[in-house]
């Protein structure tokens, strides 16, 4: 899920891609297993598919109302199918967690809220992008924060650098000023620890075509940005994901979280 800048959280994670080869689970039909739950292609298309028609329907509307004609690229939704499995499968590892940890999963965000917000109203990814933030929200309150390491701080900036939340070029003992000021590190370090904890536990494989990236929020001076934060390695073994340019970022200024 690559809306930006809306929504309210702050951060977590991502899977890996781990081979179907390696339990013999490797039907092409299949996004990705999670213990004995399939997610099929089918149904990651079929969830993009209702979203990008929903958006475009969305997007002419509000033109109508001033007359005017949205360009090509206005009416394609930023989230595709890599979004909607990372949705499917958060959700599914978030439950399983919340669950075995005791986590309290109150309702925060709404389907309703959140379609109207994203300009896909009515639609399954709605539904999957609300129930997964308020797992996530409850899973950050809910688990103690993790010690980091470097190697922590390195994915965790990495991600920020490609979202275009934190400028480039920080050497090691930067990250380590920089996120020891920053609250959200430590509690997005409990969150990932505890999902790869649990994909690792179900035996979690991923068609080739795909990685596990779970969305991630900040609450910057500008506002909520999205990021996707890599637990696991093998993330380089994407085929087939599109990931939007970096946005500018002061070369001074280091991420402002809450």
């Amino acid at each position: 899920m690559r809306a930006r800048r809306l929504i309210a959280a702050a951060s977590v994670a991502a899977l890996a891609v781990l081979p179907l080869a390696a339990c013999g689970r490797t039907s092409p039909d299949v996004a990705a297993y999670v213990g004995n739950t399939t997610y099929s292609i089918d149904r990651v298309d079929a969830i993009q598919a209702e979203a990008q028609t929903t958006y475009e329907k969305s997007v002419r509307a509000a033109a109508a109302q001033t007359g005017a004609t949205p360009k090509p690229e206005q009416l394609k939704i930023n989230v595709d199918r890599q979004d909607i499995l990372n949705l499917l499968v958060g959700i599914d590892l978030g439950k399983r967690v919340a669950e075995e940890k005791k986590v309290e999963v109150k309702d925060q965000l709404t389907a309703e809220q959140l379609g109207k917000e994203l300009g896909v109203p009515n639609t399954e990814y709605a539904k999957l992008a609300a129930e997964w933030y308020d797992l996530y929200l409850a899973l950050e309150a809910g688990l103690p924060p993790a010690d980091l390491t470097d190697a922590s701080r390195a994915s965790l900036y990495q991600a920020l650098v490609k979202a275009g939340i934190a400028p480039a070029g920080w050497s090691v003992e930067e990250q380590r000023q920089q996120f020891e000021q920053a609250t959200f590190t430590r509690q997005v370090s409990a969150v990932s620890v505890a999902l790869q904890g649990e994909a690792e536990k179900l035996d979690v494989n991923v068609n080739p075509r795909y990685t596990l990236a779970v969305p991630a929020l900040l609450q910057t001076q500008n506002g909520f940005r999205q990021y996707d934060l890599p637990y696991v390695e093998g993330g380089d073994q994407v085929t087939e994901v599109s990931t939007p340019e970096p946005e500018a970022t002061p070369a001074a200024t280091a991420p402002d979280a809450s």
